[in-house]
This record gives C-alpha cells, structure tokens and sequence, in this order.
C-alpha cells in the first residue's frame, strides 16, 4: 500500500452502538451521534445492521448515498487494504461494530492496527461498552481484571478454562471477564456452578443498557440455592472473583 501525506487522509473513528435494539441511541453522547450523522463511508461487522442504525439516527445524507463496507470474523486479510482505501482518498470513515465498542472482541481490531501502520490517525469514541459496564456494576476487583473473550463450546474444555480462570483468579486477585454466544449462556452458568469453588463469586450480567437489564452477583453457593436467571439468547458477561 503506498504511504500518502498524512493531511490528505481521512481520519478512522470508532463509533460505539447501542448493545442491544437501534432504537437505543439514547445511550449514545450527543458528540458520537453528530460524528456517527455526517459521515458517508462505513465499515461495519454487518452491513444490514449498520444501515439500521444509520436509519434511526437518522443519517444527514440519504442512505443510497452510504457507503457501508462489511468486515467481520471471516473477512481475510488480503481484503483489508480495500476497506481502508476510502482513509487514503480523504474520506473520513466510521468504524461500526454489531454492538458496543468496535474493535474490542471485535474484527475491526484488525482495522484498526493496519490504520495504525499506515499513519491514519484512529479517534475513539464515548459509548457503551458491555464489558466495562459489567465490571462496574459487578462488586469485583476493577483494580486487577483480565477479558478474555470467549470460552470454548465444548463442555469437557470449557469447564477446564473456568478451573484455569478460576486459579488465576485466586493467585492474582484478579477478576476474570468471559462471554459466551447468547443460546449457550445457559450451558456456561451451569459449568460456572459446577467448577468452581463454593466461596467464588460470580456475576451474571444480561440486556445492559436495556429496560430489560439484569446484573447479579452472589458466591457460588449462593447461586446453587436460587433459580437460575432465563439468560438465553441474551447477550450476557460472566466475570468471577476466586
């Protein structure tokens, strides 16, 4: 990719959405919704949700005229420097993700380190970010804390991670952030329960930002004497405290 003069690009801004239905853009500051109006050219993990959230803000230019370029899990690399093509011409570009922040357990990280390398400048915005949301509403360590995105889907390994975030947990105080794909939350509160440590703590955080949000956190034991909370297919964050 031939390097251009810096002045003549446009600028990557990280645009946060709301974590759950479009219609949640109240949860966005006014400077992010200014930004996220004006611009013409997007990349988006989905380019069908992009243009429904483009449609509530609503946009300043009509919807035939955005551009929206898809980057998700299965984009290859070779195709990066086509997304980025619109930041050398001197467009500024927005970077979108389904929900939440972009670029945190988020293709668009990749995105993200190609502008770096070529001198385009990244502006992150303010908006919700699920994983930082859980960590304040959790009653954890917020001094000492780890994300690490999701476990794996099968039981026999998943349990294995949970007994391995578990230990680190205990040696380093330090409070563990997971998430799992919503129709299988069921299945890892269920291994959370099963593994860990009676005196662990572990929040269970569901919907945030939304009029159906739900955040609780109790020791194991405690969890084993209530019904478990309906978290499937709801985008949830499990964090734990050995």
């Amino acid at each position: 990719m031939v390097r251009q003069d810096a002045q003549n690009r446009g600028r990557l801004y990280l645009i946060p959405v709301p974590l759950g239905s479009p219609l949640g853009v109240t949860a966005l500051p006014p400077a992010t919704l200014a930004c996220a109006r004006r611009l013409t050219h997007f990349v988006a993990e989905s380019a069908r949700s992009a243009r429904a959230f483009l449609k509530i803000l609503p946009s300043d230019a009509p919807l035939q005229q955005i551009a929206i370029s898809q980057l998700d899990e299965h984009t290859p690399a070779t195709l990066l420097p086509e997304l980025l093509a619109p930041l050398l011409a001197g467009h500024d570009v927005g970077l979108l993700s389904e929900s939440g922040c972009p670029a945190v357990a988020d293709p668009g990280a990749a995105l993200v380190a190609l502008a770096h390398r070529e001198g385009i400048q990244v502006v992150p915005l303010v908006g919700p970010s699920s994983i930082l949301l859980a960590l304040m509403a959790c009653g954890l360590d917020g001094q000492r804390f780890a994300f690490h995105g999701y476990l794996p889907s099968s039981r026999n390994e998943r349990e294995q991670r949970l007994r391995e975030l578990e230990k680190e947990s205990r040696q380093r105080r330090q409070t563990q952030v997971f998430i799992e794909t919503p129709y299988r939350n069921q299945q890892l509160l269920a291994s959370l329960l099963a593994v860990c440590a009676q005196a662990t703590r572990v929040c269970v955080a569901s919907d945030l930002t939304l009029a159906s949000e739900e955040i609780t956190t109790r020791q194991v034991a405690e969890w084993q004497k209530h019904a478990l909370p309906a978290i499937n297919r709801r985008p949830t964050v499990f964090l734990l405290l050995a």
